[in-house]
């Protein structure tokens, strides 16, 4: 829930990767009103110092500055290994991690669920990282297979330089330009598929009320659960808006299906996939909720977690640390690799054309021991149809079982659940 690393956690491998974003300076406190007024306006001045805080605390501050990725060990990115002592692999991960949708604490929108908040900086975390992992669905689901953003294409330094020796040379301006803005760049100009369905699908996660999975329909959503704007929402209640959330929109041909009690009954998942026309080709996110350990995370489950990472049905995993929620999306040796929503940004208007996209991308790793992980998460995959699905329960199960040291994370079961929309808080 609170922003920022663990003790143990490294910092993000380029700092510098976020010229779009700064530190808030004297002139910020300008903004804020000098004549406060009864208690929305105490908590519009709450948001921002929190906001505030956010970014001096976590937005680039930090006594460590060099990259933490070893070239001498692989990494795992959701189902693709990377060797980065090879230049060319290098490339492909820094592409690949760059084309995820990060989704992080945002500021200045609309009010949310009826309250006067106006930002999420502080409670938000575990639906950011909720939105990132059904982003991450949506681009398997909509996009073609491999593809990468056109934005990280466009770089000009290696930000995730694996401890490989710095090459002399300045940046070119046209660099610096890229990647403060996306207006009137050349990937703008290009009215081409791709790029209009990777920004329609950044928009259904803007900071607006209409948008299908924004902030503000996820805790519309929430409210029958009991949650409300402010609370904090764990991983299983996340993964049951989400599931709520892709039923009420109109994103066709997918279903999200939940777990019960680490249970995936396989009748359930089937009939969701034969609601289509023709019958078997509906696509299913399964989000899995699972608690790995006690108080703790049990480091029997390490080799688990990284066997399902190493899956291509594998869409990361929604968790973190304790009230401090993260989105996994790999490994490299005994550190997970996540993306961070606890950086509080400024809302971008997404019903503008070319509104800018840098903010919906991150590109800096960030590394964090799997001894730190919170051991209630979600865990997602992704099927494209009824016969795919088969292949992802193989491929899943054979991860579950790899081990005799402890008992299946989860598991697959004939027949359907009693309760397919039980949620837990």
């Amino acid at each position: 829930m609170s922003a920022g690393w663990s003790d143990d956690a490294d910092p993000p491998d380029d700092l510098a990767s976020f010229e779009v974003l700064s530190n808030p300076g004297p002139s910020d406190l300008n903004e804020y009103p000098q004549h406060m007024e009864a208690a929305q306006d105490k908590a519009k001045l709450k948001c921002r110092l929190m906001s505030a805080w956010n970014n001096v605390k976590y937005g680039g501050w930090s006594l460590k500055s060099k990259p933490r990725l070893s070239r001498s060990s692989p990494v795992c990115l959701l189902g693709h290994t990377y060797q980065l002592s090879s230049e060319g692999q290098r490339e492909q991960f820094r592409r690949a991690f760059s084309s995820l949708l990060w989704l992080t604490y945002r500021k200045g929108f609309a009010p949310v669920g009826g309250s006067s908040l106006s930002s999420d900086s502080g409670w938000g975390c575990m639906l950011r990282t909720a939105q990132m992992l059904l982003a991450q669905g949506l681009l398997i689901h909509l996009m073609p297979e491999g593809w990468t953003w056109p934005g990280a294409h466009h770089q000009t330094k290696d930000d995730l330089d694996v401890k490989a020796p710095q090459q002399s040379g300045r940046r070119s301006d046209l660099g610096k330009l890229w990647r403060r803005r996306s207006m009137g760049s050349p990937l703008d100009n290009v009215e081409d598929t791709e790029d209009n369905k990777h920004r329609n699908l950044v928009a259904w996660f803007g900071d607006t009320p209409s948008a299908p999975f924004s902030l503000h329909q996820l805790v519309e959503l929430g409210k029958t659960s009991g949650k409300r704007a402010g609370d904090w929402y764990g991983p299983s209640i996340a993964a049951h808006i989400l599931r709520k959330a892709v039923a009420a929109s109109e994103v066709s041909n997918l279903a999200v299906y939940v777990a019960q009690d680490c249970t995936v009954y396989v009748g359930d998942v089937v009939r969701l996939c034969e609601e289509s026309q023709p019958p078997g080709n509906k696509s299913i996110i399964i989000l899995v909720p699972v608690r790995l350990g006690g108080d703790t995370f049990n480091p029997a489950y390490v080799e688990c977690v990284k066997k399902l990472l190493q899956l291509k049905c594998c869409l990361g995993i929604i968790g973190g640390k304790p009230k401090h929620s993260l989105y996994f999306v790999g490994f490299q040796d005994d550190k997970l690799l996540h993306l961070d929503p606890h950086l509080c940004q400024a809302a971008v208007d997404v019903s503008q054309d070319n509104f800018p996209l840098e903010s919906f991308h991150c590109k800096a790793a960030r590394k964090m021991s799997f001894h730190r992980m919170d051991p209630s998460c979600t865990l997602g995959f992704y099927a494209r149809n009824r016969m795919d699905f088969d292949s992802v329960r193989t491929d899943i199960t054979t991860a579950l079982t790899s081990s005799l040291e402890t008992y299946p994370i989860f598991t697959f079961v004939e027949g359907s659940g009693q309760d397919e929309h039980g949620e837990e808080v």
